[in-house]
């Protein structure tokens, strides 16, 4: 078994611009054991990048994310994303999911596929009258999973640039202090509060008024966490999709010859976005620690009770004991158990629907603008949680 103490490395290893994962993440990989780390913020973690070893951690019960408001858990910012669904274990964290599951299932996703291909070629019409060069981020990465989320919760797609200000702030790590991030994270509240307020007044049908109901009529929530779900899934429903519509546009666009391939051949799409989920890392780090409820031995290291645990979703998915030729990106890779979406009680609940808005973001712009490409200086996202282009200029 590996030795238990070790120096902590300082953590996160990527600081630069770019998709690429840095090479530290395979030097941990072969090591003997877990690696001890220490992120800015927060106590030193054991940090696990092999797919096995992020596997157990992320499913077995012995790990608590409920466990980490006991402590100062490692982090890249000051502030902490306590409260909601992220920070409960089962049975709460089942009760929560249970909820709004409904609604993201694969039937109910397959449902929305129309609209979301409607919407993606309005915007590439949009695309089309504005001319090149575009910005593909805010003219049409941000806007196919915003619109989709604020359609599903029932807020007003016109209130997205308050939601991006917050989301930034919530998601930054550029040293926002804590009551900047407090503030960002009130605001947010807030507005969520009200349009339950609204919802309770005057029902719809969405998801936040589903959620009053269940509130109101079945107690199944208390009023705190109607509101942070509403915020949660706001949140991780348009963030990180938007940032990898982008990223898998850009991955392709930069060796062309991926691109006309699936001009080419636009069958290899469902597969080819398994493999960009796979490939490209859209975490800056690994985050929300899991800390270990007993003695648990991973990947031949010793987890004392009480240690935290971070796992490192990007590099297990480059592990070369799980995939063959990890580091190459292959469109036509047979199908494969990536942990892009994690694993266990709290892999995405999304998923489905992130799935589907990759999907069809791609398709409509390998039909309708084959010859899209690179157009001026990619702006890259910095000092945030979430990896990709700010501004990407394109042309076609």
């Amino acid at each position: 078994m590996a030795s238990t103490h070790t120096d902590p490395i300082a953590y996160p290893f990527h600081t630069g611009d770019g998709l690429g994962l840095d090479p530290a993440y395979a030097r941990a990989r072969d090591a003997d054991g877990l690696i001890r780390v220490r992120m800015p913020f927060g106590e030193e973690s054991w940090l696990a990048t092999r797919y096995d070893d992020v596997r157990l951690v992320l499913g077995d019960r012995r790990f608590s994310r409920a466990r980490a408001v006991e402590h100062d858990e490692p982090r890249l910012s000051p502030g902490r994303l306590t409260g909601g669904i992220l920070a409960l274990d089962p049975p709460d964290h089942t009760r929560l999911r249970t909820l709004v599951a409904k609604a993201f299932t694969t039937r109910r996703v397959e449902r929305l596929r129309p609209r979301v291909a409607d919407l993606a070629t309005a915007l590439i019409r949009g695309l089309e009258l504005v001319g090149p060069p575009v910005d593909l981020v805010e003219h049409y990465a941000l806007s196919i999973p915003v619109a989709v989320i604020c359609e599903l919760l029932g807020v007003p797609v016109a209130d997205r640039p308050r939601f991006r200000r917050w989301t930034d702030g919530l998601l930054s790590t550029s040293g926002l202090d804590t009551a900047d991030f407090d503030r960002d994270r009130g605001e947010l509240r807030g507005y969520f509060a009200d349009l339950v307020a609204r919802r309770r007044a005057h029902p719809a049908d969405d998801l936040v008024t589903a959620l009053v109901q269940a509130r109101d009529a079945h107690d199944r929530l208390t009023e705190a966490e109607l509101v942070d779900l509403s915020l949660g899934l706001l949140v991780a429903g348009h963030e990180t999709t938007a940032s990898q519509i982008a990223n898998f546009a850009y991955v392709l666009l930069a060796e062309p010859d991926r691109w006309r391939r699936l001009v080419a051949d636009p069958g290899l799409v469902p597969g080819a976005v398994e493999e960009l989920l796979r490939y490209v890392p859209v975490g800056a780090s690994a985050a929300f620690s899991r800390y270990a409820t007993e003695d648990v031995e991973v990947g031949g290291t010793l987890v004392r009770a009480g240690e935290p645990v971070l796992c490192a979703l990007n590099a297990a998915n480059r592990d070369r004991l799980r995939f063959d030729g990890p580091e190459e990106l292959r469109l036509d890779r047979a199908a494969d158990r990536h942990l892009a979406f994690g694993h266990g009680a709290h892999h995405c609940l999304g998923a489905p629907l992130a799935r589907l808005e990759l999907r069809e973001a791609l398709h409509a712009l390998l039909r309708d603008l084959p010859g899209l490409h690179l157009a001026g200086e990619v702006v890259w996202k910095t000092r945030t949680l979430v990896r990709g282009p700010r501004s990407m200029p394109v042309a076609w």
